[in-house]
């Protein structure tokens, strides 16, 4: 059943995306950036945690989840190390996820050596 949760909210997710995109005339940076600006403010809200208890990586792994995990960070290291926890929080919690994407993404252009368009 994780596997179904997992399936059908992160389907509903990317589809709510996808139609926000086709929809309106917000260009998919923006788009972006309000996807982790909701999943930060959902987890301060605490509405995010039950979520992702639900549906797992249907829920962890969009942008949403993201803005889930800066914010996490943030309120930890707010907790820890005062205001300078607020600047570094996000960075910490982020760093091994977005290492994790550069270095496969390095791979990947090497081993299908990407040709620019004409």
């Amino acid at each position: 059943m994780d596997y179904i949760n997992a399936f059908w909210v992160g389907g509903l997710i990317c589809a709510l995306v996808q139609i926000l995109l086709e929809k309106t005339t917000l260009l998919p940076g923006r788009v972006m950036v309000i996807l982790v600006c909701t999943g930060a403010v959902l987890g301060a809200l605490g509405l995010y945690g039950p979520l992702t208890e639900f549906a797992g990586a249907g829920a962890s792994v969009p942008l949403l989840g993201f803005g889930n995990v800066l914010w996490n960070g943030v309120k930890e290291a707010v907790d820890k190390e005062g205001l300078l926890g607020a600047f570094l929080g996000g960075f910490k919690a982020s760093a091994a996820g977005i290492s994790a994407a550069l270095v496969f993404s390095y791979l990947a252009s090497r081993i299908f050596e990407p040709k620019m368009k004409e």
